[in-house]
């Protein structure tokens, strides 16, 4: 199952966002693929927000993850992996109990972890064509 959005500009966002978080409805593990400054980190704050994260939402570029609470107290994990070399980085900082924790897991640059991924996940592919942003959301089961 496949839905694909389009984002003229930064306004469009906080709508797209809602209708991503309204469609997956669980918290879950999504994926972010895209091109270097495709949006991944953007759209993140924008679906944090949507969950009712009110934290300072930045890339986790050097910490790796970092964690949000949303207004019911429940944890978002924000992960940036474009730093990590080895799987065995991605152990090292617990990658495992983060993915079963039951929590939102947004992961930019999740390449070298496809393989510890649960059977159920989601992907959002962010594209640009002609001067527009596509959001492609996909299911992966």
């Amino acid at each position: 199952m496949s839905k694909t959005f389009v984002s003229k500009d930064l306004s469009d966002l906080p709508e797209i966002a809602a209708k991503i978080v309204g469609h997956i409805s669980n918290p879950s593990i999504v994926l972010l693929t895209g091109k270097m400054g495709a949006g991944k980190t953007t759209l993140i704050k924008h679906l944090s927000r949507s969950l009712g994260v009110r934290d300072l939402i930045s890339s986790p570029t050097f910490s790796l993850v970092n964690e949000y609470r949303d207004q019911a107290g429940e944890l978002v994990y924000h992960f940036d992996l474009y730093r990590l070399e080895a799987l065995d980085e991605a152990y090292d900082m617990g990658i495992e109990e983060y993915l079963d924790s039951g929590c939102w897991c947004f992961i930019e640059w999740p390449e070298l972890i496809k393989d510890l991924l649960p059977e159920k996940f989601w992907v959002i592919e962010l594209l640009e064509k002609d001067g527009e942003r596509l959001i492609e959301l996909s299911s992966c089961s």
